[in-house]
């Protein structure tokens, strides 16, 4: 079963749509992070939980 590390961002709600994505696609592309969960608030903010896979490393026993 794959783990995954998460990471909260707060998008108050004085920044537009357009602006919001490029911040998410930012997070996605450059720090392999994915939309786990969004919920707008009713002031017009957003909470977004990014989510990313944790891969370990098995060290071989010699």
């Amino acid at each position: 079963m794959p783990e995954y590390e998460f990471v909260d961002v707060y998008v108050p709600r004085g920044v537009s749509r357009k602006e919001a994505t490029r911040l998410l696609t930012d997070h996605a592309e450059y720090g392999n992070w994915e939309l786990d969960r969004l919920s707008l608030r009713r002031d017009g903010s957003r909470r977004v939980r990014l989510r990313r896979r944790i891969i370990r490393q098995v060290r071989p026993t010699w």
